[in-house]
């Protein structure tokens, strides 16, 4: 979505930034902050964190504050787990808030792009490590594919709301033009998240946290 500070009510600001805080101090609590002590650890959260920027940039947009994009949280979230992810996507938020000049959505665009795409994508990761077999195709299908689906069309809905809740677009706009397409690109970010984690799961199965080749791959 990209919310822009004009398109947020005044007197919702005190209540995103709560949020926002709360999120900041559980990334500080619980983050193991002595794995970025590790060069190479640094190198590839750095280098992924960079990666989901460039996506982000690309975009395309209907209306102000209405815009699209790949997503890139359950990459990071399968990555890194979490906490990682989503100070990772708050590095890529704040970049780009720091670009545009738009401060004030700094809350919005965090708790609707970046925490509640990780927490879908972990809540998918977590029901399929306890309920199904360890198997290399279950993960990838149905952590990577489905659950980058699930994520970024809980975005959509999510922004969508948001924006009609705030009086910027009505919802039968919204409905019509807006939220259509971001359950299209559903697609567009599976694939890629699908083709990404597969690419790492073989050939660089140590950059994602969530992955074990005893577990996926040995016997099976």
């Amino acid at each position: 979505m990209n919310s822009i500070s004009s398109s947020i009510p005044a007197h919702w600001h005190w209540l995103l930034w709560l949020f926002t805080a709360l999120i900041g101090g559980l990334i500080a609590w619980r983050a193991s902050w002595n794995m970025l002590a590790d060069r190479r650890n640094l190198n590839v959260f750095l280098g992924a964190t960079v990666a989901v920027l460039a996506l982000w940039l690309i975009k395309a947009g209907i209306k102000p504050g209405l815009n699209f994009h790949l997503l890139g949280a359950t990459v990071l979230t399968l990555m890194f787990r979490p906490v990682f992810a989503l100070f990772g996507l708050a590095l890529v938020i704040a970049a780009i808030s720091l670009w545009q000049g738009e401060y004030a959505a700094f809350a919005a665009n965090l708790l609707i792009m970046a925490a509640l795409p990780v927490a879908v994508s972990w809540a998918i990761y977590r029901l399929v490590d306890r309920r199904l077999p360890n198997h290399l195709f279950i993960y990838v299908f149905l952590n990577a594919f489905f659950g980058a689906a699930v994520a970024i069309s809980a975005v959509g809905f999510a922004s969508t709301a948001f924006a009609a809740l705030a009086g910027v677009y009505s919802l039968d706009y919204l409905l019509r033009e807006y939220l259509p397409y971001y359950l299209l690109m559903a697609w567009a970010e599976a694939f890629t998240t699908g083709l990404i984690v597969t690419l790492m799961v073989v050939y660089r199965p140590e950059w994602v946290a969530t992955f074990d080749d005893k577990r996926y791959i040995d016997g099976k």
